[in-house]
């Protein structure tokens, strides 16, 4: 075993700072791979957080690596301004294991350090954190939540005071502060003492009706809604996590009355018993919502992620099957019911701008064409569309209408900086309302309008796993391959221009002319057909894997996916030339 992960052992077992429970647990271990995998390495401040697996190591996400990272941050915030302490910090967090222990400690090592902490009574969505640094006007904000990973995974996710993901420059600062620091060792206040001096106060009720009735502006049928909403039979479930009382709350305020909510997914539950993975972009986590549906005779299901940020649906089918709608189908849905609604009731303002991030359909670019509306394409992460938001409001030019990503993330409006899932269930039940009400359709009828009129974009991700270090190696041989690509098509669909974001540059490809781009810098390789889609290669950030995004389109259904199959076969030849991927 390497010296410098015994001297990391010895450390944790033999150092009073660390728990009994913390050292028992380490020196139960009795398998060394397991030991060695647990003190390797240490986990990384990424783009906007930490995520990891719960448990003792340098290697696992425990109380002591909350404790660094929020020391981190406070140090950030000192040098931010006399003022940034004051205004302090939100922290809100969802249902995983060790959470509420996560937050309440969050808050006294804040307060230790003199920085006012406000921290939530109960578990909120992370949508309602964003809304919540804003509404209180703290200088940032956390979120205990590792999203729709696995039940063994909790995180820390950091916010700045726009609401938006702490932006690269700040996200930096923490890396540098966590850096410096050579103990493990931090000052945590005691909580009656924190209480006492002002520096932890407990919020909750105020902001969960500040955030609802923000959604509420930026509904469009609202009168609809509350004369015809229990016309629309709907099935609910939070998947065991935080989106139980405000989406439910939110949509029989609106009128939605005829809802069945899933008993046994609506009690928050850190296990996640009834599901494998508590993903909504997943059919298999509809399984008991499902049930429910065919006994209601539900019409649309809605399926909240644990810290209710992402939405899942699926839709009853005229010959009553139930159909999902993938990421990208329900965007450009909730696109289409929004550009079409905002100009038929002549609010669409002559600034509107939406947004999409790189690897999300074509279809919506078409589309917001349509309506004369400019779409900006941002990077992999909602964080990005946050922080157009701001530079749009810094220019003092543009209306942020609407932002969506392939991966179940949606946004209407500008009282939050993160997708908000919430919003996108009553947003989504609206949109089914109306057109139910006024057209006699469904959502996947409008679905069928749109590639009807714009032609059939369909989307495919594949992702696959390469663990350990050889891994690594295969991901980065499979993004060289794909970086020597010089044929002019893919699966006989011509290609008009190559993007490599790691470089900053495009190529188009009829003339070889390179042109730079000014999207941040990223190992995305991007091919784009002509006349619309693409495909995409871009490593993930957080697990051992690498995804590939393909946007094919076709004039029929059929010819998109003959297309889609040729281009698929063509190019992941390509990318895994040479590579053993069994």
């Amino acid at each position: 075993m390497d010296t410098v992960i015994r001297e990391r052992i010895k450390l944790w077992t033999e150092n009073p700072y660390f728990s009994e429970e913390t050292r028992r647990e380490v020196l139960g271990i009795k398998d060394p791979k397991e030991l060695e995998e647990r003190f390797c390495c240490e986990l990384e401040f990424g783009t906007a957080g930490i995520r990891g697996i719960l448990g003792a190591g340098t290697n696992r996400l425990n109380i002591y690596w909350i404790r660094r990272v929020i020391q981190g941050l406070a140090e950030v915030i000192k040098e931010a301004g006399e003022d940034a302490p004051r205004r302090g910090v939100v922290i809100a967090y969802d249902c995983r294991r060790c959470s509420p222990e996560f937050a309440r400690e969050a808050a006294l090592v804040l307060a230790a350090n003199g920085i006012k902490a406000y921290l939530f009574d109960g578990l909120r969505p992370t949508p309602e954190l964003s809304f919540a640094v804003r509404y209180l006007g703290t200088v940032a904000g956390i979120m205990i939540t590792a999203s729709h990973n696995p039940k063994e995974y909790n995180g820390c996710k950091v916010y700045w005071e726009d609401g938006g993901q702490v932006p690269p420059g700040k996200a930096n600062k923490i890396v540098a502060k966590l850096q410096e620091r050579d103990s493990w060792e931090v000052t945590v206040a005691r909580e009656e003492a924190a209480r006492e001096q002002g520096l932890l106060v407990t919020v909750g009720a105020e902001i969960d009706r500040a955030h609802l009735e923000e959604i509420k502006k930026h509904l469009l049928n609202r009168e609809l809604a509350a004369k015809k909403g229990s016309a629309l039979k709907l099935v609910f479930t939070p998947l065991h996590g935080t989106g139980n009382k405000p989406v439910r709350q939110l949509l029989q305020e609106l009128g939605f009355t005829s809802l069945a909510v899933v008993s046994e997914q609506a009690e928050p539950d850190p296990e996640f018993s009834t599901v494998k993975v508590p993903n909504p972009e997943e059919r298999e986590a509809f399984a008991l919502a499902l049930g429910y549906a065919q006994k209601t005779g539900g019409e649309l299901i809605l399926a909240t992620d644990p810290d209710a940020d992402r939405l899942g649906v699926l839709v009853r089918d005229k010959d009553g099957s139930y159909r999902g709608l993938t990421g990208n189908q329900l965007g450009v849905v909730l696109l289409y019911y929004l550009l079409s609604q905002l100009r038929q009731q002549g609010t669409l303002p002559p600034d509107g701008v939406v947004m999409k991030s790189i690897a999300s359909t074509d279809l919506a670019e078409v589309i917001a064409a349509d309506f004369g509306v400019p779409l900006i394409n941002v990077p992999v992460g909602f964080k990005y569309i946050g922080e157009q938001i701001k530079l749009m409001e810094e220019r003092g030019k543009g209306t942020f209408l609407f932002g969506f990503e392939e991966s179940n993330g949606y946004l209407a409006g500008t009282y939050a900086r993160d997708k908000d899932a919430v919003q996108a269930a009553a947003l989504t039940a609206e949109a089914a309302l109306y057109y139910k009400e006024t057209e006699g359709k469904t959502l996947l009828d409008v679905l069928r309008h749109l590639y009807d009129t714009y032609d059939y974009y369909l989307d495919e991700q594949v992702a696959v796993s390469f663990p350990g270090l050889e891994g690594k190696e295969k991901i980065g041989r499979i993004m060289a391959n794909l970086r020597q690509f010089s044929e002019k098509s893919v699966g006989g669909l011509p290609l008009e221009k190559v993007e490599d974001y790691l470089v900053g540059k495009g190529r188009y490809v009829a003339d070889g002319t390179d042109y730079p781009l000014t999207l941040p810098q990223a190992n995305v390789l991007r091919f784009s057909f002509e006349g619309g889609g693409y495909v995409m290669a871009r490593p993930s950030g957080t697990e051992p894997k690498i995804r590939i995004y393909f946007c094919v389109r076709g004039k029929t259904e059929e010819a998109a996916n003959s297309n889609l199959e040729q281009v698929k076969k063509d190019f992941l030849n390509t990318a895994y030339k040479t590579i053993e991927i069994l």
